[in-house]
């Protein structure tokens, strides 16, 4: 365990918190979070993990600007996904799940390409719900960490592994809190 691994845990930690609330400020601590936790999945060989930490902070930066971008209110509400996203969900899995095993397989030494491919494309759908906020991007980044756990475990990222069992918890809750602001949206 590393002082930077240590770093990009507890800014997964304050990030995840600021996220379930509602909070746009979660961005900040995401990219401090992804930007450190980079080098850490270098050295561990995770290499879709990488991949899917370059998305993260793309989307991290897209969802900072997408929920600033309403002039009228402050913040964009929260909608649940309709037949389009899930289509959209559907491509991005298939798709990076597709790719990223592909380029594993034949680029890198990867020891686990299939296993670290499905974590990370169930992720990319899900943070892009997150960024569009949808309610539903709880149950795709739910998925992704319910593979990421064993996958750091088998890595002795245990740091990371308790970090994704924390953000597998608080997500449960965080789909509950934006059930109930969806709730408080429509009443209003």
């Amino acid at each position: 365990m590393t002082w930077l691994e240590v770093f990009s845990v507890a800014c997964g930690i304050v990030q995840v918190l600021l996220s379930r609330i509602n909070k746009v400020s979660n961005y900040f601590f995401g990219i401090l979070g992804i930007l450190s936790g980079m080098y850490v999945y270098f050295d561990a060989k995770l290499y879709a993990e990488i991949a899917l930490n370059m998305y993260y902070l793309i989307m991290s930066i897209y969802g900072w600007w997408f929920w600033m971008a309403n002039k009228t209110a402050a913040e964009q509400p929260i909608t649940r996904c309709n037949r389009q996203d899930w289509f959209k969900v559907i491509a991005i899995v298939l798709i990076a799940f597709a790719v990223l095993t592909i380029i594993l397989h034949r680029v890198t030494d990867s020891d686990v390409p299939v296993w670290d491919a499905w974590v990370s494309a169930t992720a990319w759908a899900g943070m892009w719900l997150l960024a569009r906020r949808k309610l539903e991007n709880w149950i795709l980044l739910n998925i992704s960490n319910l593979f990421a756990i064993p996958l750091y475990i088998h890595k002795d990222l245990y740091l990371f592994a308790a970090l994704t069992t924390f953000l597998f918890i608080v997500a449960i809750f965080g789909y509950l809190k934006w059930q109930k602001i969806i709730q408080t949206q429509t009443t209003s």
